[in-house]
């Protein structure tokens, strides 16, 4: 009885570390100190270090280099892993992530209503949302000398020719190309799929297409590389900072929405992870995240605490989004997102 006591005990400690692994530029940094304000409070409010690593660049890759140990019930060396809806799934249908400490999470109930239940995690029992995004379409109008609308301009356009990217995360790329073609991507059809498919390999042929990428799209598009490419809107919102004349458009076909989920991989520390994750679910805090992060906030809350910081974030409608825009994007079919058959399609188009 004194080991489960003790154990008890154990369970409600806070560790003197916290590791988490995210995508890049996914949290606040202030950029003459190279710090992490959140980062830093958090640690002065609890005593616990953070080390915040920047590895995660496409979930299958992330997936692949940590497989082997999960399935062997070894910890990875992680208190937090932010990962896509899909994955995240994966993750808790294989057992690869532990139960959060929902008692110590009370913040939790700030979570828009949006993203309560999805189907692979009803009650939010393994995960909560760092952040969600569009998927559309980045460009530089300057460069390409005129608007784009269509994800078809991409594939087809000649001046465009070897200087567009697609994401190699297949529910987005594959998302666009079911959608330029009126298929509903949250219930994929075989016959849609493979139409998508043949049209990407296309222009993977004709030398349309110069790469697949993660988030490594960015700076291809900012030095002029790229000149049109399938893009998150955080990111956009982030490069039209740098530089205004970029746009970030929803296709006329419509476009996608994906959130990025924070989960406790098998062996973390389940008490220090869920302590923060009820810190970042503070709306103050979470605006602070959002005025760097500038993706959709998963928070309630988050929106009037913005406004002192930076007005015009909170109307912003990459970060807020209207109606009228969640009325234009679409959720991938999660099952089809980790389809084997879908994906060995997809792999083999995208050279992977």
């Amino acid at each position: 009885a004194t080991t489960t006591v003790a154990q008890a005990t154990a369970d409600t400690t806070l560790a003197d570390k916290l590791t988490i692994s995210n995508w890049s530029l996914y949290i606040d940094i202030d950029e003459k100190t190279k710090k992490r304000p959140t980062l830093e409070q958090f640690t002065a409010d609890t005593g616990v270090k953070v080390e915040y690593i920047e590895d995660v660049n496409d979930n299958d890759e992330w997936f692949g280099k940590n497989q082997a140990a999960l399935r062997q019930g070894k910890a990875i060396g992680r208190d937090i892993t932010v990962l896509t809806d899909w994955m995240a799934a994966r993750m808790v249908r294989l057992g690869y992530a532990e139960k959060l400490h929902r008692e110590t999470i009370p913040n939790a109930k700030n979570l828009v209503s949006a993203l309560q239940s999805p189907g692979w995690d009803p009650d939010r029992s393994f995960s909560l949302p760092w952040q969600s995004g569009l998927t559309g379409i980045g460009y530089d109008p300057d460069r390409v000398g005129g608007e784009i609308t269509s994800v078809q301009q991409l594939l087809e356009d000649p001046k465009l020719k070897g200087k567009v990217s697609f994401l190699t995360e297949m529910p987005d790329t594959m998302g666009l190309l079911l959608r330029l073609d009126g298929a509903d991507p949250s219930k994929v059809e075989k016959a849609a799929f493979d139409k998508g498919i043949a049209r990407l390999q296309k222009a993977v042929d004709s030398g349309q297409i110069r790469q697949f990428t993660g988030n490594d799209y960015a700076p291809l598009l900012a030095k002029g590389d790229v000149w049109a490419c399938t893009a998150w809107s955080g990111d956009m919102v982030q490069l039209k900072l740098d530089n205004p004349k970029l746009e970030f458009v929803i296709p006329e076909a419509g476009g996608m929405i994906w959130t990025d989920n924070m989960l406790i991989p098998k062996g973390g520390d389940v008490f220090t992870a869920s302590t923060f994750m009820d810190y970042v679910y503070d709306p103050k805090v979470a605006a602070q995240i959002e005025a760097y992060v500038n993706y959709i906030c998963p928070v309630e809350g988050a929106k009037a605490a913005i406004r002192s910081i930076d007005a015009s974030l909170a109307d912003n409608n990459l970060i807020f989004p209207d109606e009228a825009t969640l009325a234009k994007v679409k959720i991938f079919d999660a099952e089809a997102a980790d389809n084997k058959e879908y994906k060995a399609a997809f792999q083999s188009v995208i050279g992977a």
